[in-house]
C-alpha cells in the first residue's frame, strides 16, 4: 500500500519540473553515456561550476570508447575544478569495464549497472530512470530534504532506519508515467525551493501538505548529524623558475587530494619544507606568503616559498616547465600560490 499523499506529492512535482525546469546541456540529451558523466559530475559540485567543464570534458571524450582510451591521468587532468578525484578514476575504470563487458554500451539492467565501477545505487537509479526510462528511484541530498521535510522523517537522514524511510518513498513515487522526469523533478524542486537554507516555503506548492510546514518547523529536517570540524592541513608550495622564468610543476599522483593535477613542488605535513628542500636539493628561504584553502573536510593552511637559487634543482616526479603556468590543470591551492605571485 502506497504511503499517504504519494499521488499529490508526484502531481505537484512533475508539474512544477515541466514548467521550472533549468535548460542544463545533459537534459538536451538521450545519450546514456552523457547522462552518466553529468551525475557523476553533479555528486557533490554545484551545477554552476559544472555546466562549462562537463561540456569541455563531453568534448574531449565524446563517448564511452574514447574515455576508455585516455590515459586516467588526462581524465584526471579534464577533471580539474571539479574535486573528489577519486570520481575521475572510477569514471575511467567504469569506461574501461563497460568497454570490455559490454562492447562500450551501458547495458539497460540495474544489477550490471551496478556492477560498473563508480555505479551506485544512485547513479544507476538515475541512468535507468532518465536514460532508459525504467521506473528505478534515486536518493541523494536533494531528495533527501524535500522527502524528509515533506513526511517529517523522525530518523536521522543517514541512519539505516532514515535510509530505507527514504529509498521507499522514493520507489513509490517513480511507480507511474515518466520516471526520469520524476526523479529529476524531485531533485530540482530541492535545488531550487526546498533548499538547505531559507528554503522559499512561501512559493511552495507542496506547503498545504508539507508535514515540516505544519509543525512549523522546516529548517528541524531532515535531521542531521552534528558537522565534524574541519582538520587542519599544512601544504609547502615552492616557486621554483629557471633563467629563463619558467616554472617548474610537478604532477601529483592518482590517489589522494587534486589527483593528476599539476602545481610547483609540494609537500604535506609538519615538516614539508623540509622534505621539499631535501627532494630538491636547495634551500627555500623563508616563506613568502600564506593562505588557507578550504575544502569539504579540511582547512589547508597553504605556505609559499620562492628559493633565493633554484640553480641545481632536481626532481624525481613527473614534471614540466612552462611560462605561463595557469593554462594547466593545476590543483586549487597551485592556482591561488601562483595567481598571487603573478599578479
Amino acid at each position: 500500500m502506497k504511503t499517504r499523499n504519494i499521488s499529490y506529492l508526484r502531481k505537484h512535482l512533475l508539474k512544477f519540473y515541466k514548467k521550472h525546469q533549468r535548460d542544463l546541456p545533459w537534459r538536451r540529451v538521450s545519450d546514456p553515456y552523457a547522462i552518466w558523466v553529468s551525475e557523476i559530475m553533479l555528486q557533490q559540485t554545484q551545477v554552476d561550476t559544472v555546466i562549462p567543464r562537463y561540456q569541455k570534458f563531453m568534448q574531449e571524450f565524446p563517448d564511452i570508447a574514447h574515455l576508455a582510451a585516455a590515459g586516467v591521468h588526462r581524465v584526471c587532468e579534464a577533471w580539474a575544478g571539479l574535486g573528489y578525484y577519486r570520481r575521475a578514476r572510477l569514471l575511467h575504470a567504469g569506461a574501461e569495464y563497460v568497454l570490455q563487458e559490454h562492447g562500450g554500451v551501458l547495458p539497460r539492467d540495474l544489477k550490471k549497472l551496478e556492477r560498473i565501477p563508480g555505479i551506485g545505487r544512485y547513479t544507476s537509479g538515475a541512468i535507468a530512470s532518465i536514460a532508459f526510462g525504467m521506473q528505478t528511484p534515486l536518493v541523494d541530498g536533494n531528495v533527501e530534504r524535500v522527502l524528509g521535510r515533506f513526511f517529517a522523517l523522525k530518523h536521522e537522514v543517514k541512519s539505516k532506519a532514515g535510509q530505507e524511510a527514504l529509498w521507499t518513498w522514493a520507489e513509490e513515487l517513480v511507480q507511474g508515467p515518466e520516471p526520469g522526469d520524476m526523479n529529476q523533478a524531485l531533485m530540482e524542486f530541492g535545488a531550487l525551493l526546498c533548499r538547505p537554507r531559507a528554503p522559499l516555503c512561501a512559493e511552495c506548492p507542496l506547503a498545504k501538505k508539507c508535514a515540516a510546514w505544519a509543525v512549523g518547523d522546516v529548517d528541524a529536517y531532515p535531521k542531521l548529524k552534528a558537522r565534524v570540524e574541519r582538520k587542519t592541513l599544512k601544504l609547502a608550495l615552492a616557486l621554483v623558475r629557471d633563467t629563463h622564468g619558467a616554472f617548474l610543476l610537478e604532477q601529483r599522483p592518482l590517489d589522494g587530494l587534486w589527483a593528476g593535477l599539476w602545481e610547483p613542488p609540494a609537500a604535506l605535513g609538519a615538516k614539508a619544507k623540509k622534505d621539499i628542500e631535501e627532494r630538491l636539493g636547495i634551500a627555500l628561504g623563508r616563506v613568502k606568503y600564506r593562505f588557507k584553502h578550504i575544502l569539504t573536510h579540511r582547512e589547508v593552511i597553504v605556505s609559499v616559498y620562492i628559493p633565493p637559487q633554484t640553480r641545481g634543482a632536481k626532481t624525481t616526479q613527473v614534471l614540466k616547465m612552462t611560462e605561463d603556468p595557469l593554462k594547466e590543470p593545476l590543483s586549487g591551492p597551485a592556482r591561488k600560490a601562483l595567481e598571487r605571485f603573478l599578479a
